[in-house]
Parts: C-alpha cells; structure tokens; sequence
C-alpha cells in the first residue's frame, strides 16, 4: 500500500489499526483472485459469494471499508 503516511508511528493507534486492516483487506482480495477463489461478504443485509473474477475486475467494490 503506497499511500501509507512516513509519520505512521505518531499516529494514533485507531488510525493505525484501520490502515492494518485495509492492507489485509487488500491483500487478501489479491490472494483469492489469484487462486481463483470466491470471497464470501456481507451485501444488502446477506452473505454473498464474489466470484474471482469479479475480484479481479473490481477488487474496490469488494474491499469496500
């Protein structure tokens, strides 16, 4: 994740753990589209599979935070 702030370590730890989670988020949508597996989210109040190809093509809509 490029847009990580050099100053992270002043930060306060709230803001810290939110960038470690999208960073896990992100990571792993990556890893299941790679390996060609669905990602099971939470959707309009319901569970749904996202297949890896959609994961591929709009890996944002997926990691929505």
């Amino acid at each position: 994740m490029s847009n990580i702030p050099s100053h992270i370590l002043e930060l306060p730890i709230e803001e810290r753990a939110f960038i470690a989670l999208k960073v896990a988020v992100k990571k792993a949508i990556e890893e299941h589209a790679r390996e060609g597996l669905p990602m099971y989210i939470w959707r309009d109040g319901r569970v749904i599979a996202v297949p890896a190809e959609e994961l591929r093509t709009n890996p944002e809509q997926v990691g929505e935070l």
